[in-house]
């Protein structure tokens, strides 16, 4: 089992993050994808890369809760590092896109770097990770006006509408991250899974946030995703080894051109 977008590289995980992995190892996570937030975390990423190598994979970009005064100086420097990076070393850009929930004075600068950064994915054959929390819209428009062919990509932590999934699906080959969100009780994701369909989702846990019943307003962590996945498989009517399967084989499509996900193969402490 995938967790798609984790952020246990963060500081929140400084003091256990070993602990962290081993007890997502142990919950049956095989692999977690890391979404990068600024130009600093970039570091933590590297960290925990070579830390675990084959057990995490990392994406490059700059949040839009990150676009401040001087955020074109910090695409131009994450831009350099994805051109000399190594083939693969990065599996997506992101993660990307619009947030107004708490602040809209800078949309327009969210909505530049959106369109910098999905020029990213064009340049590199990567796919992006989409933030879009009360910014959905937006970031349709930035696509609508990007040109064809549009990169590939997940729409994270989507909670929108079945109107909205639609909306999405007409625009491109996209998929939809689902996590906690799907398990709180007034939650409507449940109602838009069968929307979405089985073969478009992918797990995700958006550690340390949005842990799932029943550690809702804990610390969230990867190993928590199985949660997630019984969730979606007591919705959608299927098992958790179908939900498994198919969420794990659209990671590979998307994140690894449906090649073999890396494995971690052990270290000397493990």
């Amino acid at each position: 089992m995938i967790d798609s977008h984790s952020h246990i590289y963060s500081a929140e995980f400084d003091a256990d993050r070993d602990q962290v992995v081993r007890r997502a190892r142990e919950a049956g996570v095989t692999h977690v994808i890391l979404p990068n937030e600024n130009l600093a975390s970039l570091e933590r990423l590297a960290a925990m890369h070579e830390r675990w190598p084959g057990y995490v994979s990392m994406t490059i970009g700059l949040h839009p809760e990150e676009i401040g005064p001087d955020y074109e100086h910090e695409l131009e420097a994450m831009h350099r590092k994805l051109l000399a990076a190594a083939a693969c070393r990065y599996v997506a850009v992101g993660e990307i896109g619009i947030d107004l929930y708490w602040d809209a004075s800078r949309r327009d600068e969210q909505m530049q770097a959106l369109d910098t950064q999905l020029h990213w994915c064009k340049e590199a054959g990567i796919p992006f990770i989409m933030h879009c929390r009360k910014g959905l819209d937006e970031c349709l428009a930035v696509l609508d006006n990007f040109g064809e062919p549009l990169p590939r990509g997940v729409f994270h932590s989507f909670t929108g509408t079945a109107a909205q999934v639609e909306a999405v699906r007409r625009r491109g080959d996209f998929y939809f991250g689902v996590n906690g969100i799907v398990t709180f009780k007034k939650s409507d994701v449940p109602a838009l899974l069968p929307v979405i369909g089985l073969e478009r989702i992918l797990l995700e846990t958006d550690s340390p946030y949005l842990a799932p019943v029943p550690k809702r307003g804990t610390r969230n962590e990867s190993c928590n995703i199985p949660l997630v996945a019984a969730c979606v498989a007591r919705h959608l009517g299927v098992s958790v080894d179908e939900v498994e399967r198919a969420t794990d084989a659209g990671v590979r499509d998307l994140f690894f051109n449906r090649r073999e996900v890396p494995h971690y193969a052990g270290g000397h402490d493990d």
